[in-house]
């Protein structure tokens, strides 16, 4: 069995200085000798601690505004070198290398420069570390000897081992090399992604390989079911708004069907007018209203289904104010958790102390929310992942246009727009009916559009009169023109699109129902 010999020697270049000065004491106490370059000697020397300059050991120094420092044979050698191999050890001597048992490596900030809008490509390139990666390489590579820290959070279990018997265990060092290459594949993946975004390789807006270094942030209890196992991973540069970035200020663990739903909730409620409220069951929207208070949108988005509301999940586009909890707090509601971009003092105490679910509702605090941005948008499939340009822009009204001999009033048109905004976040086939610019009725997930239809008049029931209809898709027939006339539905819009286009408006136009083509699907499968 290798045995790895006692830490005497440390080298640090980070980035990320937090921390550092707390643990270079912990070394110096436990007689490590301190190398470091530039910023990171400099910082170390400001806190009064004994440290030397690599280039002053290396004999060689810093050059091109520091792009070199650390590739050089004493450094690499110090840390590559096997202990238990003699002719690694006699070139040691023969060159005058010094061993480190302990490389601290932390690397540019890459990642958060090219985050910052407007970043300059010059800049961002020299945010690409070189020499530090290969430090992380080599101390990871040669674990069996060499023991390497990659970020703060790390510092604190090797300090542990370190005073407890002066050197650490193969187990965490074989962690931590684990972690170091998870690392720089991530690194490398995000400047991989930058330069696709920048240069495409081809005319298909596609790279021909793809890396998503996803950073886990929580160990979930389960799955979608109790026998499955699961985890929360983070996109590289998720937003600050995003569900993986929110604050959960109340309530019992996230589960993954919560945040499936709360992820759900949240975009709808992205896209209704403000204020606007959705209720969400099941990854699909059963109530959404938009109103001049929030607790009359909550209200109108309860009533779009009650029966389905109990246990629902709900997304608000504006901070949630005391009179919305109010309206929640209410006997006979219940709801497992809010997703918005705050909630005030007053909603707080109220969601906190009033409830029977009270100590269980999870609130998420997003920040202040926005409108897509046509990101990709990844799903997996058995083998392999599909990817695409996310279904979250704006649509332009301007081009919508009227095909039948009814044209809509104003107020149909404002429901027409709210429904259309609401339909493209239900299940395909997807229709809703809305009424007030809030949801009266939904139908999702039917394998026949005339069934979404359907499913959809009969949740509105005597709501349906006067309500307007949107569709996902275009009508392949005009059977469900009919169906809406006969349940008085007032108008209709849909992308348009179908070889059956002329007896769909026909039949609009029999009933005197105005319809709008928008000539945008929105299935979401």
């Amino acid at each position: 069995m290798t045995t790895s010999p006692p830490i005497k020697r440390a080298l640090l270049s980070v980035s990320d200085k937090t921390d550092l000065i707390e643990f270079a004491r912990a070394l110096v106490a436990a007689n490590v000798e301190l190398y470091s370059t530039g910023g990171t000697r400099r910082h170390l020397e400001e806190a009064n601690l004994a440290v030397r300059d690599v280039a002053d050991y290396t004999g060689f120094p810093e050059m091109m505004d520091g792009r070199v420092k650390t590739l050089h044979p004493k450094v690499h050698g110090g840390i590559l070198c096997r202990h238990d191999n003699p002719t690694d050890m006699a070139s040691l001597a023969e060159h005058g290398i010094h061993s480190f048992e302990l490389v601290v490596v932390n690397l540019y900030p890459f990642e958060q420069t090219v985050a910052r809008p407007g970043v300059a490509l010059k800049e961002a390139i020299e945010q690409i570390d070189i020499g530090g990666p290969s430090m992380v390489r080599s101390a990871a590579k040669n674990h069996a000897f060499v023991t390497l820290a990659t970020e703060p959070a790390q510092y604190s279990r090797i300090i542990e081992q370190l005073q407890a018997t002066g050197n650490t265990t193969l187990e965490l060092r074989r962690e931590l090399a684990g972690a170091a290459f998870a690392r720089t594949a991530a690194y490398d993946a995000a400047i991989a992604a930058y330069f696709a975004q920048k240069a495409p390789s081809d005319d298909t807006g596609f790279a021909p390989r793809v890396s998503l270094p996803l950073e886990r942030r929580a160990t979930l209890r389960y799955g979608e079911n109790p026998h499955q196992s699961a985890a929360l991973y983070a996109m590289p540069n998720a937003s600050a708004n995003s569900l993986v970035n929110a604050e959960q200020l109340n309530g019992k663990e996230l589960s993954y069907n919560n945040l499936l739903d709360l992820d759900a909730a949240l975009a709808v409620a992205c896209s209704l007018p403000q204020p606007g409220v959705v209720v969400l069951k099941h990854n699909n929207p059963c109530g959404a209203a938009t109103a001049g208070t929030l607790a009359v949108a909550v209200e109108q988005a309860w009533a779009g289904d009650p029966v389905s509301a109990f246990g629902s999940v709900l997304g608000v586009n504006v901070p949630v104010d005391g009179p919305m909890a109010e309206f929640l707090a209410e006997p006979g509601r219940f709801v497992e958790a809010i997703v918005a971009p705050d909630f005030t003092p007053e909603a707080l105490e109220v969601l906190t102390t009033k409830p029977k679910w009270k100590a269980n509702v999870r609130l998420l605090r997003v920040g202040e929310i926005s409108t897509g941005d046509a990101a990709s948008q990844y799903r997996q499939i058995d083998g392999g992942m599909l990817c695409q340009a996310a279904d979250d822009l704006a649509d332009d009204s301007s081009t919508w246009k009227v095909v039948t001999e009814a044209k809509p009033s104003d107020s149909l048109r404002a429901d027409l727009s709210f429904a259309w905004a609401a339909c493209r976040h239900v299940k395909s086939n997807a229709i809703v009916l809305a009424q007030g610019e809030a949801l009266v009725g939904v139908g999702a997930g039917q394998m026949s559009r005339v069934d979404s239809v359907e499913i959809a008049i009969r949740k509105a029931g005597e709501r349906a009169k006067g309500s307007v209809l949107a569709s996902d898709a275009f009508f392949p027939f005009d059977d469900s023109i009919h169906q809406a006339a006969d349940a008085g539905i007032t108008a209709i819009i849909q992308p348009g699109g179908s070889r059956r286009d002329d007896e769909v408006i026909a039949a609009c136009n029999q009933h005197g129902l105005p319809m709008i083509f928008t000539a945008t699907r929105h299935f979401r499968h």
